[in-house]
């Protein structure tokens, strides 16, 4: 149990609130690794790779979500299945940032630092 590696960042949340920073966390994290190829769809990599990158991706979801989809057996079933029950949240949130954005103002703030703040969450 020694070469169990450390999260290298925060989980996926059950309840959705973290899901499109995770899904790029998950990506870059992926690329790193030179494992990016194991999520494209018709990808020719290794079981062994495949076996790697469910893993990787098991040790960064809720345990919630580990036990729901304890059966998937491929990283990219396993992504794609996460991308149909999350996906929506583009839909959601996109809205959601132009109306904060168009509500931002910098009068509303005591110092800058705190519209800097709010302003880069908009962003993100």
């Amino acid at each position: 149990m020694a070469n169990i590696e450390n999260q290298k960042f925060t989980a996926l949340d059950i309840s959705e609130k973290n899901y499109l920073s995770w899904v790029l966390d998950v990506k870059l994290n992926l690329s790193a690794k030179k494992l990016r190829h194991t999520i494209d769809e018709d990808n020719a990599a290794s079981n062994e790779e495949r076996a790697t990158a469910l893993i990787f991706l098991r040790h960064h979801i809720d345990d919630g979500l580990k036990y729901e989809y304890l059966t998937v057996e491929n990283p990219l079933e396993l992504l794609q299945n996460l991308n149909d029950r999350f996906e929506h949240l583009k839909a959601v949130v996109l809205p959601n940032a132009l109306n904060d954005w168009s509500q931002l103002r910098f009068q509303d703030f005591k110092t800058v630092s705190e519209y800097n703040s709010t302003l880069f969450k908009i962003v993100s």
